[in-house]
């Protein structure tokens, strides 16, 4: 038997669970030991996934480099990862939709090793696109059915800040994992920076065995419940909103490595600080959109977004000068990550039967992005534009991302009769 929240289904077993194992104050910290090891369990297989995604970004010219090719077509690999995502997020979620959540984690984190483990080994460029497509295609089904255990293990009324805590993992990623690996690509070898990752994939795995519990309450449903959500055309008007306004996050994240050597003319190891400035952005924005996914459904997306342009503005005028552009990393990462959790919040109030899958489509619209803004900036890149006009291509892509918003928030609010 299930109760709905805001969040979707969430199983009426669970409220007395809910009632002892959290504060009575409201906040989102489960009391038990075991609640909270199940929460880091699951933030450290987002912190491995968000490490192979954004490691990529930070290695892309010693990859591009070893394989030989230049770096508008390095980015196909990166472009690959995405597409993976994108294709895994529906399919592998689909497939495995009757399968415990538990089980589910498990499996994709399998997958999630061997891809890495044969990016290590690729010895062309058409082998090192096909294991990032592989390596890829786990992360939309992860972030989805982690999404569901956070819920479970947190209680309702709070689906933002369970999304949150399961991006944590990602963001940190982006401050500790990717740094550390482009550290490791420049100091020993971009090969082994890939079999690290999936070692610590392996460590992951161990985690998630350990500590998300074996509970019937986070059984799967049918295929056609799953499904039912995407007969929902405000449901995919909410995926493109997603794709559109995150890709300038990936327009500039992609070229990274570039702009700090090449544009503000700094030395290959202020990568890793650039790296790390632009994680703690985003760790910030995710943990504040969380809380305002919860309280302020509305206004996440549309602060969020709006802030953005106005740092890409910034960036893109003045992002030569080190003063400028270390802050500006800061703010593209915080302010897009703002919106994030309320996009998880949307999509799952849109579609509450189908809360897994609204989970792993939006990482998929996420990955849209990623593969969008990378080849935009690419396009740019490859006119002979140069690395600034990446800026102008994401602060574009975002701004269609905002209007749509606009325009599906007004028709939301004349059907309504507001």
């Amino acid at each position: 038997m299930t109760v709905s929240n805001d969040a979707g289904i969430v199983p009426a077993a669970t409220k007395a669970t809910t009632d002892e194992t959290f504060h009575p104050d409201g906040g989102s910290v489960p009391r038990s030991r075991t609640g909270r090891l199940t929460l880091l369990a699951l933030a450290l297989g987002t912190f491995c996934i968000g490490t192979t995604e954004f490691a990529s970004m930070g290695i892309i010219q010693l990859f591009a480099g070893s394989l030989g090719v230049d770096l508008a077509t390095a980015t196909h690999a990166i472009t690959a990862y995405a597409i993976g995502v994108v294709m895994g997020a529906p399919i592998l979620t689909i497939a495995a939709a009757r399968l415990n959540r538990r089980t589910l984690l498990l499996l994709l984190i399998g997958v999630f090793v061997a891809g890495n483990i044969l990016s290590a080994l690729a010895d062309s460029l058409a082998f090192f696109v096909a294991a990032r497509f592989i390596s890829g295609l786990p992360q939309g089904a992860y972030f989805g059915a982690g999404a569901v255990v956070a819920s479970y293990v947190v209680g309702p009324g709070r689906s933002g800040q369970a999304f949150a805590i399961v991006m944590t993992g990602l963001t940190i990623a982006t401050i500790i994992g990717s740094p550390l690996a482009t550290f490791l690509g420049q100091s020993v070898g971009w090969r082994e920076t890939y079999l690290c990752i999936a070692t610590l994939g392996l460590v992951s795995f161990i985690s998630l065995w350990l500590f998300v519990p074996r509970t019937s309450a986070l059984d799967g449903a049918s295929i056609a419940h799953e499904l039912s959500g995407l007969r929902k055309g405000r449901v995919w008007l909410m995926m493109v909103v997603a794709a559109l306004g995150i890709s300038s996050i990936f327009a500039v994240y992609t070229f990274i490595a570039p702009f700090v050597t090449d544009l503000v003319l700094l030395r290959p190891e202020m990568i890793p600080p650039a790296l790390a400035v632009f994680g703690v952005g985003m760790t910030v924005g995710n943990l504040y959109g969380g809380r305002l996914a919860d309280r302020y459904p509305r206004l996440g997306i549309t602060a969020g977004y709006g802030c953005t342009l106005l740092v890409l503005v910034l960036l893109a005028l003045w992002g030569a000068n080190p003063w400028v552009f270390f802050p500006a990393m800061f703010g593209v990462g915080a302010t897009m990550m703002v919106a994030i959790p309320t996009i998880q919040v949307r999509l799952t109030a849109l579609a509450p039967e189908s809360t897994t899958l609204m989970g792993a489509m939006n990482l998929a619209s996420l990955n849209v992005a990623n593969a969008l803004g990378a080849w935009a900036g690419g396009l740019t890149i490859g006119a002979g534009l140069g690395l600034l006009w990446t800026v102008w291509a994401g602060f574009l892509l975002t701004s269609a991302g905002l209007v749509l918003f606009i325009v599906a928030m007004s028709a939301d609010h004349r059907r309504s009769g507001g």
